[in-house]
């Protein structure tokens, strides 16, 4: 996985973070779920992108 790459999905999988803590703390239960919505899609991103680094013998 390319250094960019792995940069967006973490900064998508911050951003998630920060989303659903502003949405707990603002009892705002649409950003909440917003916020763990972005979360589970970085997540998703990462877990591809290593699948296709195990299979080009990148790790």
């Amino acid at each position: 996985m390319s250094f960019i790459d792995k940069a967006k999905n973490k900064a998508e999988e911050l951003a998630g973070k920060a989303k659903e803590a502003v949405g707990d703390a603002t009892d705002n239960q649409d950003l909440l779920r917003d916020g763990q919505a972005d979360q589970g899609s970085a997540h998703t991103k990462q877990a591809g992108e290593n699948i296709k680094d195990v299979f080009k013998g990148d790790k």
